[in-house]
């Protein structure tokens, strides 16, 4: 009898002890930051990269976010499929990316659609911005936190070419990323659009491979097109942005609670950016030229007429919303 019971005891004791490690691992287990994978073409001296590290800061105690800068974990262009493959969770992704999936979405980037960093902010925020943002998730499996504003796309080039108007830019090499959409913008331009990666651009001006490059002005300063071109026409006909975006698979495996603190958290990292972008575009005109550069600004209702009838007229046009065109302008 007495056997019996210290056996009974020992057995029970035990399982009490099984039952509290198992709890305590569970606690930990339960306490352990989410990772989240980050993957952008820009580099570490962008200042996208500080809207990153703020993010990630404002996230740490719940989420583990890895940032890969410079296409070194994934090439640009290759993001939105790593995201919906599962191989990452987290990426700033070209809105061209979505519309090679999604057709509709190529109104996006069209030239001369925005008209600044506000209105993109305004348009993502309004009713009909929600329609695209649930569209690509439905249709590419990415939940978009929101635009990530880096600048208005200027034309630089190497050539010393005076350019007025589109017709000044036929024939011209100029670097766009490699995809349709963004190939027919260089083609909205008048010129002659080649895909080359980012990373090339600064030794295909070098070399003549290419005549020039459309990037924002903190892309010209951080990656020193500068140094190897002669002027900067400010067409500004395209406002960039790239998408704050996580696969839709992990934002659905998220509660609430965590799905509220990361758009809370990007929401403050990418409204800092905005403004981070907004006050050096407004002084690097006077220091580009000051390094030596013509800046100048070309006829842009010429620029702008050219690339709205070339759309229009275009199979992308096919794809678009009814009516999106005033819905947008009217924001």
């Amino acid at each position: 009898m007495t056997l019996e019971l210290s056996r009974r005891h020992f057995l029970g004791a035990s399982l009490a002890a099984t039952a509290t490690v198992m709890a305590g691992s569970t606690a930990v287990f339960a306490q352990d930051a989410v990772t989240l994978k980050f993957s952008a073409v820009f580099s570490e001296q962008d200042i996208r990269a500080g809207m990153v590290k703020m993010f990630a800061e404002e996230l740490k105690d719940s989420f583990k976010v890895e940032p890969f800068y410079g296409g070194t974990l994934f090439k640009q262009g290759t993001e939105l499929v790593a995201l919906q493959r599962g191989n990452l969770q987290m990426g700033n992704i070209a809105p061209q990316d979505i519309s090679k999936q999604v057709p509709e979405w190529s109104v996006l980037t069209s030239a001369y659609l925005f008209r600044d960093a506000a209105h993109v902010r305004a348009f993502f925020a309004s009713d009909v911005g929600a329609e695209f943002k649930q569209m690509a998730e439905d249709k590419a499996g990415v939940h978009i936190l929101g635009p990530t504003y880096f600048g208005a796309r200027q034309v630089g080039l190497k050539p010393e070419k005076k350019i007025t108007g589109p017709a000044d830019l036929a024939g011209v090499k100029l670097r766009m990323p490699g995809g349709d959409a963004w190939q027919f913008l260089g083609e909205s331009l008048g010129a002659n659009p080649i895909p080359m990666a980012y990373a090339e651009v600064y030794t295909g001006l070098q070399t003549g491979a290419i005549d020039g490059q459309d990037n924002p002005l903190p892309n010209v300063k951080n990656m020193k097109f500068y140094e190897v071109m002669s002027q900067i026409v400010m067409t500004s006909h395209l406002i960039g942005y790239d998408l704050l975006t996580v696969s839709a698979d992990v934002w659905k495996g998220l509660t609430p609670d965590q799905q509220a603190k990361i758009q809370a958290a990007a929401d403050k990292a990418m409204m800092w950016s905005e403004e981070q972008h907004l006050a050096q575009e407004a002084t690097l005109v006077e220091e580009f030229k000051a390094a030596g550069l013509q800046v100048y600004e070309p006829d842009l209702d010429a620029f702008r007429k050219f690339a709205q009838e070339k759309y229009l007229a275009s199979d992308l046009a096919k794809s678009w919303p009814a009516g999106i065109l005033e819905k947008v302008a009217a924001l």
